[in-house]
């Protein structure tokens, strides 16, 4: 078998026949960026051979597509800086949000995870009453009759109060939908309990650990989701489980890297694993689906049916977290394309609570808004693709370092400014860099309305390439990579679908319920990447509605804020079933008037320019 070694990580192993570089890499834990899921068309996934022989295809002259690619011989590959990622940009706190707020409330807390530290009367030969018996006696005025004992805990009964004297903390989780309570764990009686709220995003993974006892955040952490290596959206991911295993293991990588994550976070605080009772997690529909394994295929298939919208809470080790003694408890979906994360978004956001008719919108790898108040929510899935996030775009990328998130073009020299994440030499352009540029471009007068290039301007940044008409954004030698980077009229054909896709969307939710844009008194952006897109700019192109800027905010990540109000409080929980029960759908691709919205939006800023009266000035 040849041997595969990868630079710059000096990892070097033994590739099975037919074995292809990306699933080498995948198989190792290497991340190589494939956004079709291995299919050798996103063309994302370039590698450079520096020593032996493979067969394989060539793509822009020095690289091959790590997908297709199968080595003959031991071979050196190096994967380049725009193959490549590192988490730290999820992690950076130096970016200034603009009016971001946090939607406080105080709620008392009483968690659906409960506890009591009892002191048991240890056995004799007059009271040998058997062990459980005597916990049960004891737990009565607390649990009731209404519950069931788990078998684990038989299991860990005897030993654990003779071990301690008959002194032990107990542990219950009580369902509020049907009060069901299930007694599945004991510990040291010191012992103060934690939870995890969990943010299972398409592109990232975001958790928090709680202490329960007092609702106070110990730790906090994210990093990409693993599953990217195979399908960067929702779509090819549900095409891999398709394969055999795919499902099973998808779910098993994702699941890992919680745990991975959970350990990280009880490392910052200083606690232990068996402290860990509850987790709470809000994904979207697809997400959610591929976390419990179910099949998920019906979900993109006409009529598009989920498996199931409301999730039974579950233990840990029935789903695959054995070494903990804890309960898993799920934010409920509203359809195939609108889940939990959008679900726990409203309940974090408080919109059901109140009076103000508000638009909420997540911007993310998928595009979903609600509008309402709390008399109605209804909800949509835009068709937007993965532009704002890089996907698509020739050199987009995500918000990694190096990744260009901040435009300014000179108008009267055309020469760009640009900001980088990290302040490092750039390697391409992120979402909130895409959106900057498109707006900037149009702004100096570089393209018309159509997102054409202007052909009467004569500019050595502005050029004809192998895709038509460009913008050189960076020349190579300012750039970490061996090309220049360059912004083109596909790119800005994909960023301008996207766009159009998501205000048409507004649009189709508040005319179905009467309401126009100038009616919002709100506009609410939720999610890692709506905290960081400059607002004007976004304006500018049409992604959002041209309304007083004092009607925006950031709210950050909603659906992580949701799912943790839900660990905390069973009124919550109660309140994220009642939001998911309230929210009416509305199917944006069988709506007989949204191709004509979204053609109308297919223009800088739209074709009805009344619509966007302070970019019609300007």
């Amino acid at each position: 078998m040849p041997k595969v070694t990868f630079e710059p990580y000096q990892v070097t192993a033994d590739a099975y026949p037919y074995e292809t570089i990306l699933e080498l890499a995948m198989r190792l834990g290497i991340h190589i960026n494939a956004s079709c899921g291995g299919l050798g068309a996103c063309g994302k996934c370039k590698v450079i051979l520096e020593k032996g022989e493979v067969q394989g295809e060539k793509v822009d002259g020095i690289y091959y597509k790590a997908c297709t690619t199968v080595p003959l011989t031991d071979v050196v590959i190096r994967i380049p800086v725009e193959s490549k990622y590192d988490r730290k940009a999820l992690l950076r706190k130096d970016r200034v949000l603009a009016k971001a707020i946090e939607r406080k409330e105080s709620f008392p807390l009483y968690s659906p995870l409960n506890w009591a530290s009892l002191s048991l009367k240890p056995p004799s030969l007059e009271d040998n009453m058997p062990d459980l018996s005597r916990v049960l006696l004891a737990l009565k005025p607390f649990v009731g009759d209404n519950f069931k004992v788990e078998l684990e805990f038989l299991r860990k009964l005897p030993h654990v109060l003779r071990a301690q004297a008959f002194r032990a903390t107990f542990f219950w989780y009580e369902d509020p939908f049907t009060g069901y309570k299930l007694l599945f764990d004991l510990d040291k009686p010191e012992i103060s309990p934690l939870g995890v709220a969990i943010d299972l995003g398409t592109t990232t993974l975001q958790l928090e650990l709680v202490d329960l006892s007092t609702g106070e955040v110990l730790a906090q952490t994210s990093d990409y989701n693993p599953q990217i290596s195979f399908g960067e959206d929702v779509i090819s991911r549900i095409e891999f489980c398709k394969k055999k295993d795919g499902l099973k293991l998808l779910s098993e990588r994702v699941k890992e890297k919680i745990h991975v994550l959970t350990e990280e976070l009880l490392k910052q605080a200083g606690r232990s694993l068996s402290e860990v009772k509850l987790f709470s997690l809000a994904g979207n529909t697809v997400m959610t689906h591929l976390f419990l394994e179910l099949e998920p295929r019906y979900l993109r298939e006409h009529p598009y049916v989920p498996v199931a919208q409301f999730y039974p809470p579950l233990l840990a080790k029935e789903i695959g977290f054995s070494p903990y003694s804890a309960v898993f408890q799920f934010s409920p979906s509203v359809a195939s394309y609108v889940g939990g994360d959008i679900t726990a978004g409203v309940l974090a956001s408080l919109i059901a609570a109140e009076e103000d008719l508000t638009l909420f919108i997540d911007l993310g790898t998928n595009g979903e808004i609600v509008v309402g108040n709390r008399d109605f929510l209804m909800c949509a899935a835009c068709s937007a693709g993965p532009a704002f996030e890089g996907g698509g775009i020739k050199h987009g990328m995500r918000a990694t370092s190096g990744a260009i998130e901040g435009v300014h073009i000179d108008p009267e020299t055309f020469e760009p400014m640009i900001l980088t994440i990290g302040k490092q030499r750039p390697k391409g352009i992120c979402g909130s860099g895409i959106i900057s540029l498109l707006a900037q471009l149009f702004k100096v007068g570089l393209i018309d309305r159509s997102g054409k290039f202007r052909r009467d301007i004569a500019h050595p940044r502005l050029r004809k390439g192998d895709e038509g008409y460009e913008y050189v954004l960076v020349f190579k030698e300012e750039s970490a990579l061996e090309h220049d980077i360059v912004f083109t009229e596909a790119d800005i054909d994909n960023l301008m679908r996207a766009k159009g896709a998501m205000f048409a969307g507004y649009q189709i939710l508040l005319e179905s319920a009467g309401l126009s844009i100038f009616d919002l008194k709100r506009v609410f952006l939720a999610g890692t990447f709506g905290s960081y897109i400059d607002l004007e700019d976004a304006i500018t192109i049409g992604l959002l509605p041209d309304l007083p800027r004092d009607r925006f905010f950031f709210l950050g990540n909603t659906s992580l804020q949701g799912a943790k109000k839900a660990l905390l409080s069973k009124e919550k929980l109660l309140e994220l079933n009642r939001i998911a029960q309230m929210m009416t759908h509305v199917e944006l691709s069988g709506h007989p008037q949204y191709m004509d919205y979204y053609m109308a939006a297919l223009f800088l800023p739209h074709t009805n320019e009344e619509l966007f009266p302070s970019v019609k000035k300007s």
